[in-house]
């Protein structure tokens, strides 16, 4: 089953040396907890964890772990700023995507199939960056202050592959070169060699209640009422019944106060909610915790792939319920129909730059600590010429979580829900140096900004949509999260 970064079919053990002259790749100690590798190089700044969710996720296989980028892309609004390790910064107006591509070399020749990822580019698309694709209305309350895209390239990686047990760190002359001069990769080799020994934030063998105070937060409070919720789906019944669209992916925002080291957190939640598509990552201003279950796209080789979930229900209280849960989704019509729409989207989204455009799969069940959900996988086979990058601006935001026609759901999404996305329904992941990428849908996300965390809890609206149930649906998917927060760090 795919993770953040391939199916496990495609790779086998990773040699000590090998790919281009100047990648080296050294082994390290395996640890089957990642947090180890992350604690080490997190003091560093722009820490990043792309996690698998292993071992809870039977999904899962590889976490790649990095910090201190050589190049540091933060976008808010209109303008990017690009600011490099050696002090030098610019600022730029031009398309974000673009300026990605400019600044990242794209070398397939170095194509490992061992690994997924040599060096390259690690981080977030929120989903407020895709008014520089398309016009949107201004309506929604701005009040998160983190950039719209947070992107840096880093030359080296700490890669762990849990199939395998086995862990490398690689590091990417090549790339460091291209972007302006030497890395020191020598501090980053002796820390991960205990030569220099790291900041100890806390111990990860001690148990959650003994790093409570690490973490506080208060109780989560929505940014809609039980009657505003109703008010604004019956408003989406009309413009779909007006013909303006087909399907509108509506959510609401949860938010509390907090105070602390939000890693606290995410180690307890990704306890909670394993999913194959984690992420934490540590910014200037506050962090992202990611437990997402959805692949955005990736790119192997010409290879692409996205796998789209569309249909969810909760778990059930014992083994009975929870069967009939699932054998309900499974025959939902309403989230079939919410599915295929979606299908349909991405294909013709994918088919921009990719032939061979095809549906493998269907209405695939898959099930989580939380809940089950349908997924359908789309793949396609780049043309010549067409980057990663291509794919992921062409078809960002994702549809699913925007809806169909994507742009005028886009602009009802604008006028309906009350503050902006952030990084919610936006993209984490990574783009490798030799053109692989592997992203998520940000879902089942929180974002940490000054003294605020945010998540949010949404779903598909078609015709057939029962207003209740959709309500329930939204808090549902994110309850534990919640919940966990609540009854590990709340302010007594």
């Amino acid at each position: 089953m795919p993770d953040f970064t391939a199916a496990q079919s495609d790779f086998t053990t990773a040699p000590p040396d090998s790919v281009a002259a100047k990648i080296r790749i050294v082994p390290l100690a395996y640890r089957p907890d990642s947090a180890h590798w992350f604690a080490v190089v997190r003091h560093l700044p722009n820490a990043v964890w792309l996690d698998s969710g292993y071992p809870g996720s039977s999904y899962g296989r590889f976490d790649i772990i990095s910090a201190a980028p050589q190049c540091l892309l933060e976008t808010h609004g209109t303008n990017t700023s690009i600011r490099y390790r050696d002090g030098r910064a610019q600022d730029s107006v031009e398309d974000p995507f673009y300026l990605l591509k400019q600044l990242l070399p794209i070398t397939p020749e170095s194509l490992d199939r061992n690994l997924p990822f040599c060096g390259g580019a690690l981080g977030y698309f929120g989903y407020d960056l895709g008014r520089r694709l398309e016009t949107i209305p201004n309506i929604a309350v701005d009040d998160v202050s983190l950039p719209d895209m947070s992107v840096g390239i880093y030359p080296w990686a700490i890669v762990q592959d849990h199939i395998c047990q086995q862990s490398w760190l690689i590091t990417n002359e090549d790339l460091s070169q291209s972007i302006g001069g030497p890395y020191n990769f020598l501090e980053i080799e002796q820390l991960c060699a205990g030569q220099v020994k790291s900041p100890v934030f806390h111990d990860l063998k001690q148990p959650i209640k003994s790093r409570e105070k690490l973490f506080e937060i208060n109780r989560f409070e929505r940014n809609l009422n039980v009657s505003e919720y109703h008010e604004a789906l019956a408003k989406i019944q009309d413009y779909i019944i007006a013909g303006d669209c087909y399907q509108v992916n509506f959510a609401q925002r949860f938010s509390a106060g907090f105070s602390g080291d939000p890693f606290i957190a995410y180690l307890l939640l990704r306890n909670a909610l394993p999913s194959p598509f984690c992420g934490f990552m540590q910014l200037e201003a506050g962090a992202v915790l990611s437990l997402s279950p959805e692949r955005f796209i990736q790119v192997r080789g010409k290879e692409v792939e996205t796998k789209p979930i569309k249909g969810t229900i909760k778990r059930g209280a014992d083994a009975v319920e929870d069967l009939a849960n699932a054998q309900w989704l499974q025959n939902s019509l309403k989230n079939r129909a919410e599915n295929v729409m979606i299908v349909d989207l991405l294909r013709n989204d994918l088919s921009k730059h990719c032939t061979k455009v095809r549906v493998p799969t269907l209405f695939e069940l898959q099930t989580f600590a939380n809940v089950h959900h349908l997924v359908s996988t789309v793949t396609g086979e780049l043309v010549h010429g067409a980057s990663a990058i291509d794919v992921l601006r062409d078809a960002f935001p994702g549809g699913s979580i925007t809806g169909a026609p994507k742009i005028r759901a886009m602009e009802i999404i604008e006028e309906l829900e009350p503050t902006r996305r952030s990084l919610y329904c936006g993209s984490l992941g990574y783009i490798s140096a030799d053109g692989q990428m592997d992203t998520n849908i940000a879902i089942r996300t929180l974002v940490c900004d000054g003294d605020k965390i945010h998540c949010w809890g949404g779903g598909g609206i078609i015709a057939d949509s029962e207003t209740e149930q959709e309500y329930r649906e939204s808090i549902a998917k994110v309850q534990v999260l919640m919940d966990s927060l609540e009854q590990a760090f709340l302010v007594r």
